[in-house]
């Protein structure tokens, strides 16, 4: 009680500041003020010069419709749901889909100059060695699609997989990658994919967040928590992470001493204060603050319920190869199947350990790459089987891939080659596929030169990728738009095309 008095009087406060001057006052400048939040925030929404509805913020005021209330797509789209699969770090395509046997040929001998004549690599320096293909591949599945033995579970679902060979992107180092990948800007502050979607969207179960991140390898990603972040959004639509053990949200549970009745009673009385708060000021983040408020109280039964895999029959573990008792990627496989079964619209699932430097074990190709494919493989195929003998896939996309490639040839430092054989970081080529959602089965699409270094034929940009995603939502990337700073925003900036070769 004493909390809940000393928010009453800081509302008051905060009632007596410069803000509620400019609101209240009578020489104008309030009317002007508010113009430009308004302008800022496009409370009322706006059509294009040719009338199609373009999505942007909305006054949800005192009544109905809560921020992640379901909203209607621009047009039907194939897909209603996302899970996105991010190996941090970025796995060797050339170890795992792009089969280059010329590579090979080429193994041990000194790169070519025109290879390196004005590029820019994170570590190699000199002139490196070039490093032929690790796994061993062979063609799999009715497709013929090429895949190595690094990854043998998932050469059993081929088939309904689309493979993007040729994409490429603009940074390459780690976190600007996977900001651009996640965000479309290579810099802090833009909202990420899975807000967008979640803003444009809404959630299908008011109980659970629209948005959940589950991360597994030890570690974040190198570009931290704004890769699920709402940057400019309203933070209602930031992911939440969920944790695998112990509470899955922190302090989702109540203090001791409280029971869920008062709680209820409490996060009603602080409801009422935001929505006076609002009334006068209209600032849409106390919209949030209220939503946030009541999604955390609904939370304390459903996030528990959902993420509690002892439910879940034997056989069903042994097929995502789950312990029970821990933590892991295959858990959160098989977490992400629970949560869009409950109608989360968009579950990441990052998992750190995939750079493959060379420097020690963990880190070369033929060792700490393999160890990560076997900690992984099963769980990722057992995944798009679950969903598919659910009914689930033809409408929930999965997407899996890194932020950029690596290169084929050996990564050296200082002109020295490293203990364990390792690749540099590489912008030109790497592999992303797909699976369901509206894309095609057993599909190939893109090619790289005779040793996987550019992409010669349909090539794919981040940008690309991410227009696709949301075209498969049933969005057009240039309509999905947001009003901020004097201009409206989206998730591809002023770029990216759907790949529609790609499209069943």
């Amino acid at each position: 009680m004493k909390k809940l008095i000393n928010e009453l009087q800081q509302a008051a406060v905060q009632r007596e500041t410069r803000r509620h001057f400019l609101h209240t006052c009578s020489t104008g400048l309030g009317a002007m003020a508010l113009g430009s939040v308004l302008a800022s925030c496009d409370f009322l929404g706006k059509s294009d010069e040719k009338g199609s509805s373009v999505t942007s913020a909305q006054p949800l005021g005192n009544d109905d419709r809560s921020p992640t209330a379901v909203r209607p797509a621009q047009f039907a789209g194939k897909a209603k749901r996302v899970i996105y699969i991010h190996m941090a770090g970025s796995p060797s395509q050339l170890e795992l889909f792009d089969y280059k046997p010329e590579l090979a040929k080429y193994n041990g001998k000194d790169c070519p100059q025109e290879l390196l004549t004005g590029k820019k690599f994170a570590f190699i320096r000199g002139v490196p060695k070039m490093l032929g293909p690790q796994g061993k591949f062979a063609q799999h599945g009715q497709s013929g699609a090429w895949v190595s033995d690094y990854l043998p579970h998932l050469q059993g679902v081929v088939d309904e997989i689309t493979f993007l060979k040729a994409m490429h992107t603009d940074q390459f180092n780690h976190a600007p990658a996977q900001l651009l990948m996640h965000t479309g800007a290579a810099r802090l502050g833009r909202p990420s994919m899975g807000s967008w979607v979640t803003y444009g969207l809404g959630t299908e179960n008011d109980n659970l967040p629209g948005y959940i991140v589950l991360a597994s390898g030890g570690k974040q990603p190198d570009a931290g928590k704004s890769v699920w972040g709402s940057g400019f959004l309203p933070s209602v639509y930031q992911g939440v992470q969920c944790r695998t053990e112990g509470d899955p949200v922190l302090y989702v549970s109540n203090p001791d001493g409280m029971s869920r009745d008062m709680r209820k009673n409490t996060i009603d009385a602080i409801s009422e204060i935001n929505q006076q708060q609002y009334n006068d000021v209209k600032d849409p983040e106390i919209l949030t603050r209220i939503a946030q408020y009541e999604l955390a109280f609904r939370m304390q039964m459903s996030v528990p319920d959902a993420m509690d895999i002892k439910g879940e029959p034997q056989y069903m573990l042994d097929l995502y190869g789950v312990d029970p008792n821990k933590g892991s990627f295959a858990r959160n496989c098989l977490l992400a199947r629970r949560l869009v079964e409950r109608g989360v619209r968009f579950v990441q699932l990052f998992d750190w350990g995939w750079d493959s430097h060379g420097t020690d074990t963990s880190t070369a190709i033929d060792l700490g790459l393999h160890d990560k494919c076997r900690q992984s493989d099963q769980a990722v195929a057992a995944l798009l089987q679950d969903l598919k003998q659910r009914g689930l896939l033809d409408d929930t996309l999965v997407v899996w891939g890194g932020e950029f490639g690596r290169t084929p040839m050996q990564e050296n430092r200082d002109g020295q080659t490293l203990p364990f054989m390792g690749r540099d970081h590489h912008l030109d080529a790497f592999t992303v596929w797909m699976a369901g959602g509206g894309v095609k089965r057993g599909f190939s699409f893109g090619e790289t030169d005779d040793i996987g270094y550019y992409g010669v034929k349909d090539q794919v940009h981040v940008h690309d990728l991410q227009a696709t995603i949301l075209h498969l939502l049933g969005f057009n990337h240039e309509k999905l738009t947001y009003q901020f700073q004097g201009r409206p925003f989206r998730l591809t900036d002023v770029a990216g095309k759907v790949v529609k070769p790609i499209l069943a």
